[in-house]
């Protein structure tokens, strides 16, 4: 790239952590252009009037249909085969930051910018993403589906700060409201239970799937559920199912309409296989002495170690407990709070074999 300017794109939500990015990065110098991605809901008011006020170029990007044809369909999708998706990684790479760069070419910015809780390394000629300051906040485990030629361009200015530092920072800018304000949805189109979105957005879930049966590890019938789209691996509340003891979703069978249940002990896997990945350096991947991975947002890291099977897919060892495997949610390889890759859980059907052929892995 030629010698970069200093005209970055920021992805204005109108919220509390894109407007400190727009702040923070024009004290910093840079020309601030402000694109809000419309998906869902209202007009974007309060990323115009923040734009305004704050003197910056603004433009609204409506992405509603397509955005409704692919994440949405997507989300509804996963739940319909039994898996648990993550609507944030689909998106990432696929919307927000692919229409990022898009635009950022179009209005002649060399940098787009966000206001994620994450950091950026470059090291061996490599960009990573390594996880926030802040332990509550980082989204680290979000972004791991981006490439290279997108993170040389990105800017997260907010990785270094806790969501209080970037509230205490808005206030003294004389941004008091909107320091106030509350915490944003983890997924932009569900205000409540993710049932009721799907129940919403197919009114014929209901008829076309029906109820199921609850079964144990040994194939009895235990009681009768409500369709197996509305549980996830590890469920535990909700159940509306009294056993006497504690019950937990251990496997979904979308072709019978089963829901498995059984106690925590039977949660717990020593393996996992994953598909899809995307790996920055993938020698480090397999030798990488302090590797560990997250199965789902706000885990715990799992030591672990790698395998690369035949197939493409990935054999994932744990040498620490690991619980609730849920295929469709995203499993995230870290060093420390470097991130070297990540991929999709899939389906654990036949992992036993899977295991028993690589029983002399080391």
């Amino acid at each position: 790239m030629k010698e970069s300017n200093k005209r970055v794109l920021v992805g204005m939500s109108g919220g509390i952590d894109s407007t400190a990015t727009c702040l923070m990065l024009q004290e910093q110098g840079y020309e601030i252009v402000g694109v809000t991605m419309r998906v869902w809901g209202d007009e974007p008011q309060d990323a115009r009037e923040l734009a305004v006020r704050m003197g910056i170029e603004h433009y609204v990007a409506d992405e509603r249909v397509p955005f409704k044809d692919t994440i949405v369909k997507n989300f509804i999708d996963e739940y319909r085969q039994g898996r648990t998706p993550n609507p944030c990684v689909m998106c990432n790479p696929l919307f927000k930051f692919r229409m990022l760069i898009e635009w950022a070419d179009k209005l002649g910015c060399d940098w787009i910018a966000t206001g994620h809780y994450s950091r950026l390394e470059e090291r061996n000629g490599y960009i990573y993403i390594v996880a926030g300051d802040d332990e509550k906040k980082d989204q680290s485990y979000f972004l791991w589906r981006l490439g290279q030629d997108v993170l040389r361009r990105c800017i997260f200015p907010l990785g270094n700060y806790t969501k209080q530092t970037v509230r205490d920072y808005l206030r003294e800018k004389g941004y008091e409201a909107k320091s106030k304000e509350g915490e944003s949805m983890e997924v932009c189109f569900i205000k409540g239970d993710y049932r009721d979105f799907l129940r919403e957005q197919c009114p014929e879930l209901d008829a076309e799937i029906g109820p199921g049966w609850f079964v144990s590890s040994e194939g009895v019938k235990l009681g009768q559920h409500r369709g197996f789209p509305y549980y996830t691996i590890g469920q535990r509340k909700g159940l509306e199912i009294a056993l006497g003891k504690p019950a937990y979703v251990l496997k979904i069978n979308p072709q019978k309409n089963t829901v498995m249940l059984g106690d925590a002990e039977q949660l717990k896997a020593g393996y996992m296989v994953a598909e899809q990945d995307n790996i920055v350096d993938e020698d480090e991947l397999f030798s990488c002495p302090e590797l560990a991975v997250r199965i789902r947002y706000r885990s715990r890291p799992i030591p672990c170690r790698v395998k690369r099977l035949e197939d493409g897919r990935l054999l994932v060892r744990f040498l620490a407990e690991a619980s609730a495997i849920a295929p469709g949610q995203s499993a995230v390889f870290y060093d420390g709070r470097r991130v070297i890759g990540g991929a999709f859980i899939a389906s654990q059907r036949g992992i036993g074999l899977v295991i028993e052929q690589n029983k002399n892995w080391e």
